[in-house]
């Protein structure tokens, strides 16, 4: 089977949320995840087959995209997974013609760090003290990627 990106749709959700509390340390609540038609949503999920691999949810506000959440399947990680959706995310950003791309990430996750700054993304600035741990607080990167 092949892998093919898709716009998020409501029969994705029951997926994307078992994913989601696999993935993250402090997952999206239910409600958060189930919200797929905020204010310049651009959410896509990652298939094969009938099987969602993974998801990213957008944000697209006047030609300035931020990447909100992401996540692959934890038995699916490790496989280029997470490359495919940040390559698919940067092709819709060039699609809506954005100027700019935003993320930000634990300071922790040095995977998905290097992950972004090999597909273009840089370091800009930090959240000290941002994101709950188990035993206190960590700093979010702030990342971001300039279209031409």
């Amino acid at each position: 089977m092949s892998l093919t990106i898709l716009p998020l749709n409501e029969n994705h959700l029951d997926q994307v949320w078992l994913i989601e509390k696999q993935a993250h340390s402090h997952p999206w609540s239910n409600k958060m995840i189930r919200d797929v038609n905020s204010r310049g949503a651009c959410h896509h999920v990652l298939v094969e087959g009938e099987q969602i691999l993974g998801y990213f949810y957008a944000q697209n506000i006047v030609g300035e995209v931020t990447l909100l959440n992401i996540a692959v399947n934890p038995m699916y990680q490790g496989k280029g997974y997470g490359r495919k959706l940040i390559d698919a995310f940067i092709e819709m950003c060039e699609s809506l013609g954005a100027e700019s791309a935003w993320l930000e990430v634990r300071e922790s996750n040095a995977k998905a760090f290097d992950l972004y700054e090999s597909m273009g993304f840089n370091e800009v600035d930090r959240r000290r003290n941002y994101y709950p741990t188990t035993n206190g607080k960590e700093d979010a990167i702030i990342m971001s990627y300039i279209f031409f």
